[in-house]
């Protein structure tokens, strides 16, 4: 099951969605259609639990097989705008930052602090909590992942700072039933078409299980938390023989987990707008 947070137009609202082939169910608005009403937002959506979550893999199945009964709920994913998966996550843990308010969605702008930036990415494999749990045991941590995601982490890296609309996201959620294993999933980052890192979830930096049990001592882990434990190989440039290996405005920066999903993300100057 893919899980999507979006709009649909200039000045709406948020919405939560399932992917159902190349368009987006509207979760709440398919839930009027066949029972009680789901909720609207996604970290909300993950507080209702396991039950609500196999409801919405049966309005997605539903929606599958009759889509006219659910035309109204359904929209074409080339018309809706990504927003992060989860925009309101309480807690963003990656390697010491915290990326809460800088998250941008997938299709989105990032604007180069300076002109002299030397910015660089790398794709980290994000974690999305769904369910609360406090003292966690690391063999059973595995059973709080309710799916991935993957962040663009971008870096100025003269000095080495992140500023906000750094934290690229998305597009969408991906159960860990469609993921496979988690610790054997390749990354890659391309630059304008042309990959400049590849690296495997198997030389993480850590990994979630001690992640949550250390987090998790000191206060509870809630749905909708978000956990990455970054990866060995640095931040990918395009190219260090180049005059200019650092992004420039214009660049297009593709993050991928390979054979699930792609976050693509345009940089464009300072100052210009990132909407």
């Amino acid at each position: 099951m893919r899980l999507i947070t979006y709009t649909s137009g200039p000045g709406t609202a948020a919405r939560i969605g399932v992917r159902v082939g190349h368009r987006v169910l509207d979760i709440e608005a398919a839930s009027r259609v066949d029972g009680e009403p789901l909720p609207a937002t996604m970290k909300t959506l993950l507080r209702e639990g396991r039950g609500a979550l196999s409801r919405v893999q049966a309005l997605a199945k539903k929606a599958q097989s009759n889509a006219g009964r659910f035309a109204s709920a359904l929209v074409e994913e080339r018309a809706i705008r990504f927003l992060p998966p989860v925009p309101d996550a309480d807690a963003f843990v990656c390697m010491g930052k915290d990326y809460r308010a800088g998250l941008v969605g997938h299709n989105g702008k990032v604007a180069s602090p300076e002109q002299a930036a030397r910015l660089a990415c790398a794709p980290q494999l994000v974690f999305v909590i769904g369910r609360r749990g406090q003292g966690v045991n690391g063999d059973e941590a595995m059973d709080y992942a309710l799916g991935v995601t993957i962040l663009n982490d971008l870096t100025d890296r003269d000095p080495p700072k992140d500023a906000p609309g750094f934290a690229p996201l998305g597009p969408e959620i991906v159960t860990m039933d469609e993921l496979g294993d988690p610790f054997d999933v390749w990354l890659t980052c391309a630059v304008n078409g042309e990959e400049h890192m590849r690296v495997n979830t198997g030389e993480q930096v850590s990994k979630l299980p001690a992640m949550l049990e250390q987090y998790s001592r000191a206060r509870p882990i809630e749905p909708g938390d978000l956990f990455s434990a970054g990866v060995a190989g640095g931040s990918a440039t395009p190219g260090s023989g180049a005059q200019d290996p650092f992004l420039k405005p214009g660049d297009v920066v593709e993050c991928t987990i390979e054979g699930i999903m792609t976050l693509r993300t345009t940089i464009v100057a300072p100052g210009a707008a990132t909407a």
